[in-house]
């Protein structure tokens, strides 16, 4: 048989999960892999400079394959940011649930020490920019400085919500992960209840309006 002649990116990230997977271990070399999955050594360097790239792609991959399925949706795209979060946390989970046995062999011994990955930085980036996308209101001061402060603190906070969010699911032993799904709806909810501007807005209202009755009757 052959040589295959042409090989995608998409291909590669299935033959390395395959490789890890079936080994129990990671390829050792290019030669090695291009050797088991019978491709010129050339081809995987059109896509990658070295074996050490490929497996944050695969979490981008997740994540892209996440926004793909949601963007499909026209549900999803009449969704407040509240309700598009919730959306993209479960069905990033389903895409990881699929590929579980692998995202646990990379993360696992990992998993006390998430937020320091290198291997999820781009992951971070990618999520980082759809929670920025995703135009949650925020109170606004017109202070420059401070407001981008709370955004850049928002991200932040959502980032080390997926982490405890990823860590959770490495650990839930139920059927059909249902207690992630918990973990997912009352942790969103939990944030978005946090940081709802409603009630601020009120009270901000409010304390104006008093100060100004109070000058008048003084």
């Amino acid at each position: 048989m052959g040589k295959k002649k042409t090989i995608s990116k998409q291909d590669l990230i299935s033959f390395y999960m395959e490789y890890v997977l079936e080994n129990n271990q990671k390829p050792q070399s290019v030669y090695i892999f291009s050797k088991t999955y019978n491709f010129d050594e050339s081809l995987f360097y059109k896509h990658y400079g070295t074996l050490n790239a490929v497996e944050p792609d695969i979490f981008m991959e997740f994540f892209n394959s996440t926004l793909t399925v949601l963007g499909k949706s026209e549900e999803y795209l009449e969704y407040d940011a509240r309700h598009k979060l919730l959306s993209f946390y479960f069905t990033f989970f389903e895409n990881l649930t699929a590929n579980r046995s692998y995202v646990i062999y990379a993360l696992s011994e990992h998993k006390n020490g998430l937020k320091s990955l290198k291997l999820l930085n781009g992951l971070k980036k990618s999520f980082t920019k759809y929670i920025q996308h995703l135009k949650i209101e925020l109170i606004q001061t017109n202070q420059e400085s401070f407001d981008k402060f709370q955004e850049k603190g928002l991200q932040e906070s959502a980032w080390i919500q997926m982490l405890l969010t990823l860590k959770f699911w490495m650990d839930d032993a139920s059927p059909g992960f249902e207690k992630t799904d918990v973990f997912i709806e009352k942790s969103v909810n939990t944030t978005f209840d946090l940081i709802d501007v409603a009630p601020l807005k009120s009270l901000i209202d409010f304390g104006k309006f008093i100060f100004k009755e109070k000058i008048k009757m003084s």
